[in-house]
């Protein structure tokens, strides 16, 4: 998951170099953390959400064969 979130922010953003990705696991399920440049947190959010949703839902989709919960967290 770590890689599909760092995939899709480094071609939303402005300066890629500035994407990092964590991703840390618990009991029930798995926490990934992306922090971008705060020039560039407008385009990761989207008009009301927008963007961040989708990212979401793309991670949903690509983690529903694994039986843990996936969580993106945007800082």
């Amino acid at each position: 998951m770590k890689n599909l979130v760092e995939v899709i922010a480094k071609s939303l953003v402005d300066n890629p170099d500035a994407v990092v990705v964590t991703e840390t696991e618990k009991e029930d399920c798995i926490v990934v953390e992306l922090k971008v440049d705060p020039a560039d947190m407008g385009k990761v959010i989207g008009r009301q959400g927008r963007i961040a949703k989708a990212i979401r839902s793309v991670v949903k989709a690509a983690s529903s064969k694994s039986s843990k919960k996936v969580i993106v967290d945007i800082m």
